[in-house]
């Protein structure tokens, strides 16, 4: 029997939960069936808000407040605007949004869930559930450093070529490779392809196709598709991909993916090649999946981390996301810091 809409996040238990396993759908070769696309978005961070501290859940009527809270601010935001409205200030008002809030996307395209993803009927304050206080370990020394060469890697924008005069007079604009893989379209921002696979700001569907011995999870962000082969081993040391390699196994009905060979650039930032992700996926219904994931990187993070949600099943399809052919920005990126680039060297003449 499938379940309403309303029921979509209620995960089944004791003897309810093991006759949904017993009766889900089954593949020809006798493996449960997960093959369908799911909706992953959810209001639930990945990372807990410090304000809650190690608390797990909220109340049904926080969870509601929280949902209401965002479908008024979507609103608003979706107002029609004053065609004759002044342009922000050069630089940005300074107020978030991106780069000083100049203008960004609007909330036509924000997709990120109508209500906090809940087990039991319990909401969550984070899909992370270890460490307790449902964040990331803190980072070691490595892993810092990594970051901090992350972040030095971008410019503040303030309208001038502040490296032309710095060092070598090298910036982080010089070509397309000094962009992020999300800029340059080659993954999707957020983790969304993963592993691990986290819900983002947009384009949140993921599409499970099955076979005997091979399931590709196509991701909508960036179009990514993953391939996982059962019963496999991984390459050795010196193959690496930028998803990594994933190999899976059946454990009774729970379909368990082991990923290693990472290259050097994770889409979970800043995690290293020696980035290790363990992902479960088991059924918990005829239309939800329960998707979970235990990370490891030891020169990234000084524990593990793991963490759990819900993907429910969607009706919708999957469209193309044409990243590359509407990617605008990270050309007009690289021409608007030659042309500052020239305007600080005349300057100086």
């Amino acid at each position: 029997m499938r379940i309403t809409f309303a029921a979509l996040l209620v995960v089944l238990s004791g003897s309810a939960f093991a006759e949904a396993q017993a009766d889900q759908p089954r593949t020809p070769w006798g493996t449960p069936d997960f093959t369908g696309t799911y909706d992953t978005a959810t209001l639930t961070p990945v990372q807990r808000p410090n304000y809650y501290a190690d608390q797990l859940y909220v109340t049904k009527e926080q969870a509601e407040e929280r949902a209401r809270q965002t479908a008024q601010a979507l609103a608003a935001n979706n107002a029609k605007k004053d065609p004759n409205r002044e342009a922000p200030p050069e630089g940005g008002d300074g107020s978030p949004g991106a780069a000083g809030n100049v203008g960004g996307y609007n909330t036509f395209w924000i997709d990120n869930g109508e209500t906090l993803n809940s087990f039991d009927g319990k909401y969550r304050t984070s899909i992370i559930t270890y460490p307790e206080n449902g964040r990331r370990p803190g980072l070691t020394p490595e892993g810092t450093a990594r970051i901090r060469a992350l972040f030095r890697s971008f410019a503040r924008n303030d309208g001038t070529a502040s490296w032309v005069h710095r060092g070598d007079g090298s910036g982080p604009y010089d070509n397309p490779e000094h962009l992020t893989l999300a800029d340059r379209c080659l993954q999707g921002f957020s983790s969304t392809g993963g592993p691990p696979m986290m819900p983002a700001l947009y384009n949140n569907h993921k599409k499970i196709v099955q076979g005997p011995d091979t399931i590709v999870i196509l991701v909508e962000m960036v179009h990514d598709a993953r391939t996982i082969r059962l019963n496999s081993e991984h390459p050795p040391d010196d193959v690496r991909f930028w998803m990594g390699d994933s190999i899976g196994w059946w454990e009774d009905d729970t379909l368990v993916i082991e990923t290693t060979n990472f290259n050097d650039t994770p889409a979970q930032a800043p995690a290293s090649r020696h980035l290790k992700v363990v992902e479960r996926f088991e059924r918990l219904d005829n239309r939800n999946l329960k998707y979970s994931f235990e990370v490891e990187d030891p020169t990234t993070w000084q524990d593990r981390w793991a963490g759990d949600y819900v993907w429910p099943e969607s009706d919708e399809r999957i469209f193309e996301y044409a990243c590359h052919e509407g990617n605008y920005a990270m050309g007009n990126i690289l021409r608007g810091a030659r042309r500052l680039e020239r305007e600080a060297l005349a300057a100086t003449e």
